[in-house]
């Protein structure tokens, strides 16, 4: 019933920049925390970035000065902004939602299906 689904993937020559979008939906009550994992092909996945209810936000590292994370509380989506994406930034990417659902009483995590990203020339 709740659902998450991300898109805006795409290929990308080195320095180039694209938009990723995520959208819950379903019987929300709240998401206390949205975020973006990658998983490139061979490796575990790994988070990217995060923002939670209060507008704080969480960064890999190696893209604290590429990536933007952003967030559109009233409807329920969240967005992550890659500026110079090279090469080492091909995965799958994926949102993640920790949802609280009305009727029910603790947040449950929730995972889209992915959106690929290629950064290649």
């Amino acid at each position: 019933q709740v659902q998450v689904v991300e898109s805006g993937g795409g290929l990308v020559q080195p320095g180039g920049s694209l938009r990723l979008s995520c959208a819950a939906s379903g019987d929300i009550h709240s998401i206390w925390k949205m975020g973006w994992y990658r998983q490139a092909p061979g490796k575990q996945r790994d988070f990217v970035a995060s923002i939670i209810t209060g507008g704080n936000s969480d960064y890999k590292e190696s893209v604290k000065r590429r990536f933007t994370i952003s967030r559109d509380i009233s409807n329920n989506a969240a967005y992550l902004q890659m500026n110079n994406l090279q090469p080492d930034d091909t995965a799958v990417y994926y949102c993640n939602a920790h949802i609280l659902q009305n009727g029910v009483g603790g947040y449950d995590e929730y995972w889209g299906q992915g959106t690929e990203v290629t950064v290649s020339s």
